[in-house]
């Protein structure tokens, strides 16, 4: 894994290599290990690396072919690169390296844009044609990997995190509101190519692009759902895709640990390394607090204390956050709306001193039903589908292990009209300014509201969170991971496990009020069974509502809400939220992911806007 950026000047004035560098320096943390630049006529490429297959110096980007035509800078792993190189030696071709960046780049010249079918693997990259003076550029399926990029009159500019482009954009910082507004009344970001700058914009999953004589062509080049059949799980067919998936993301020359919350999903790639691959050395990295905390999961972590050799842990606590807060905002770039990527954030700089790589669970929740709220696209489904005996029984199983109401609420969300969705959503927040609701309201047709919210069915509710929500999580974990030089792997994204498990039928997914059927099913006598059977969801959280009323934190938060800046931003009622600080800090109220919001996006334009 490493950094890219990339410069193509639409007026053929030549790129000057000390911008490039600029670039470079802004995502040094991302490939500690070697760079190199790569400059032609109106164009340049920037790279850092951080070398994880085939350590030497012939793994050295921009990397060019025996010919000199073709030049790549490549981020991100091709897991299948030693099946790929195997078929392309059939074809002739030759190789210098044992790296999946040379495999990548013959497989781009053998195959062209079709290469990108047969890579199994995460990744950003960009090939410029000598010949042609084209630039290619893709990005994989899920959006594992980052690309940014700003188009203007003037030309065109890419990289893999946003403040190397604010380097050589040379415009006034501007927000986007429409992005605010997602931001602020559905927790929800990434679902569209905007970002949170306005004018730059993210390359979206599964699109590429074309350069070619001041031209930019994007499109999509993979579809999930014209991937999506209709078929029975079949739990042990399910078991072999996982395990196959684990095992190919262990592919590498440097160190390889897990990032083990004590969830089903993390602790399903432990189970698996640890069993079914013999590897129960496997280093692995958790968040804990003391056990009165809500998001300590010691006692489901202690579960593997029997089972591996070397596991580790460390303490986030409310004075690191404010200590590491600047690094924190200035390496995700954009607001956050919880803490919970902290967390994470503590457990990549605990990797750091022990592995290069980790593995982590990101995914499965999206395939596999994981949020609660998954219930109520189901309820609905069935509802919808006049299954009132289906209905009944999984809502009756529901109550009964879950002891709560939400999932029947959720029902009831997602069957409002979509205008309605969105002004419940407001009402709900009613801290937010109205002059800027009311403006917003005006001009947002919430890609949430209309696509991720208005579902007909759990297999549509699924496939709508791949295209919608995944990625700001993803994006949150290669900030996280590559602020301290580590690549992390998402073996629930390997592109055959996402296919076929979408194409289950919804009872493998839920079923008798309980999600993820199948994992579970196909992980009995694997995982430890309190960890199989564990309904609850905390992942790698934090404990933000008693953080918020800590002193440390609070003179800082009522700072920031009485501030000139704050007031005037007229996005955030500073009065009403006052208010709703102040009931939280009583206890009446925990509005911790709220308070977040408001500290973050106000610390965010003081940053990178003001």
């Amino acid at each position: 894994m490493c950094g890219i950026c990339g410069i193509v000047n639409f007026n053929h004035q030549p790129v000057k290599k000390d911008e490039l560098k600029s670039m470079m320096l802004k995502i040094k943390h991302r490939g500690p290990n070697d760079e190199g630049t790569f400059q032609h006529e109106n164009m340049g490429f920037g790279f850092v690396r951080l070398s994880i297959i085939d350590l030497s110096s012939a793994g050295h980007q921009p990397m060019q072919d025996e010919s000199g035509r073709y030049t790549i800078v490549f981020n991100g792993e091709i897991f299948n690169y030693i099946e790929l190189r195997e078929e392309l030696l059939l074809k002739g071709q030759t190789f210098h390296s044992q790296t999946d960046t040379e495999v990548l780049l013959k497989m781009y010249i053998t195959y062209g844009v079709d290469c990108l079918d047969k890579l199994n693997g995460m990744f950003a990259f960009a090939v410029h044609d000598r010949n042609t003076n084209r630039i290619f550029a893709a990005r994989d399926r899920f959006g594992v990997k980052p690309f940014y990029y700003v188009m203007t009159e003037s030309g065109f500019f890419f990289a893999s995190e946003i403040p190397a482009i604010l380097e050589v954009y040379g415009k006034e910082n501007k927000a986007d509101n429409s992005v605010i507004f997602d931001y602020l009344a559905f927790n929800r970001t990434d679902h569209t190519e905007n970002t949170f700058f306005k004018g730059i914009k993210k390359l979206q999953h599964g699109h590429c692009l074309k350069i070619e004589n001041g031209k930019v062509n994007i499109h999509k080049w993979y579809d999930l759902k014209s991937k999506i059949s209709h078929q029975k799980g079949d739990i042990a067919y399910y078991k072999s895709l996982l395990t196959d998936a684990v095992r190919i993301r262990l592919r590498s020359d440097v160190p390889v640990g897990v990032c083990l919350s004590g969830g089903l999903d993390s602790s399903a790639i432990t189970s698996i390394i640890a069993s079914e691959l013999n590897n129960p050395a496997v280093n692995t990295f958790s968040a804990v607090y003391t056990p009165d905390k809500q998001a300590d999961e010691s006692k489901f972590i202690n579960l593997y204390k029997p089972l591996l050799s070397n596991m580790h842990a460390v303490v986030p606590d409310a004075d690191k956050l404010l200590e590491q807060l600047d690094y924190f905002i200035r390496i995700h770039a954009e607001p956050i709306p919880s803490t919970s990527p902290f967390a994470q954030y503590c457990v990549m700089e605990l990797a750091q001193k022990h592995v290069t790589v980790t593995l982590d669970g990101q995914g499965a929740d999206e395939q596999l039903g994981g949020y609660h709220y998954f219930f109520g696209f189901y309820f609905k489904d069935l509802l919808m589908g006049f299954r009132w005996k289906t209905l009944f029984r999984e809502i009756k199983a529901y109550l009964e292990i879950h002891k709560s109401f939400y999932g029947i609420k959720t029902m009831v969300y997602f069957l409002l009209p979509n205008a309605l969705k969105t002004q419940t959503r407001v009402d709900n927040h009613g801290f937010i300014d109205k002059s800027f609701v009311k403006k917003e309201l005006a001009a947002n047709r919430s890609v949430i509201v209309h696509n991720l919210y208005a579902s007909e069915d759990l297999k549509a509710a699924l496939l709508n969170h791949f295209e919608f929500k995944l990625e700001h999580l993803l994006k949150w974990n290669d900030r996280n991971s590559m602020a301290f030089s580590v690549e992390s792997r998402t073996p629930f994204l390997d592109y055959r496990l996402v296919e076929y498990t979408l194409s289950i039928e919804p009872e493998s997914i839920i079923k008798n009020g309980i999600t993820k059927s199948i994992l579970r099913e196909s992980l009995k006598g694997v995982l430890p069974e309190a960890i199989r059977n564990r309904q609850d969801k905390v992942g790698f959280a934090t404990p933000q509502d008693e953080w918020f009323r800590e002193p440390v934190f609070r003179t800082f938060i009522e700072d920031i809400i009485r501030s000139e800046s704050f007031r005037n931003r007229q996005i955030i009622d500073a009065d009403k939220a006052l208010l709703l600080y102040k009931k939280h800090l009583k206890g009446d109220i925990n509005i911790a992911k709220d308070i977040w919001k408001w500290i973050h996006l106000e610390l965010w334009f003081r940053t990178f806007i003001d």
